[in-house]
């Protein structure tokens, strides 16, 4: 991924990607976990033998702002419990970029600290904003990290239609965390790691 042949098409098969998994029927999906203000679902991965994760929420706030705190940039790190550091490699054309992000250790360090290297990108979708990524090969690594895989991912971001400074926030996450991991540990994390996205991400949109 250091040298991408066509951005454009990279892009595009991103996108489609994540707008198929939007539009996958409400009975495909089960609950694993549900909250005052946010529900996850689950369902079997068709990339990789885990689970593709649903979450979903109303932010009370704009858009623009809510996309802005999740995609690469100034906001992320401040906010994100699980995130302890982001770099920007590479940037490309078409609000696109590779980015390298390393995550704390889970559940008493049962998961240890891991490393991804993403391409992302954001793009506009209906009245609204989609924040995509995946994982891509990039030959730097580093020895004190796991690489984990993001297989598609991302988040739709559109205002209520009765009240357009509230957003309904939806994402798709599916990590291959990778390492010796039990599944269900894996499960446990995931589930609670989404609610808790929401929780911060939340209280941050509050202090600006």
């Amino acid at each position: 991924m250091e040298d991408v042949p066509d951005i454009a098409s990279f892009s595009s098969k991103l996108k489609n990607t994540l707008i198929l998994y939007h539009n996958i029927e409400d009975e495909k999906w089960r609950v694993a976990k549900k909250t005052r203000d946010v529900t996850v679902w689950r369902k079997p991965s068709e990339e990789f033998n885990g689970y593709l994760y649903k979450a979903q929420g109303v932010v009370d706030d704009v858009v623009n702002a809510i996309i802005d705190h999740i995609r690469p940039g100034p906001f992320r790190l401040d906010w994100d419990r699980l995130m302890t550091s982001l770099d920007i490699l590479k940037h490309l054309e078409e609000n696109s970029c590779v980015m390298r992000y390393t995550t704390a250790g889970q559940l008493w360090d049962l998961i240890s600290p891991r490393e991804f290297i993403d391409f992302s990108y954001t793009v506009d979708y209906k009245e609204g904003l989609l924040s995509c990524g995946v994982s891509v090969d990039w030959s730097e690594k580093r020895p004190e990290f796991v690489r984990g895989f993001n297989h598609p991912c991302g988040w739709f971001c559109v205002p209520l239609k009765d009240n357009p400074n509230q957003s309904l926030l939806t994402g798709y996450i599916q990590t291959d965390l990778r390492g010796m991991i039990p599944q269900s540990a894996v499960d446990t994390a995931m589930a609670s790691t989404l609610t808790n996205f929401y929780g911060d991400l939340r209280k941050a949109l509050q202090k600006v």
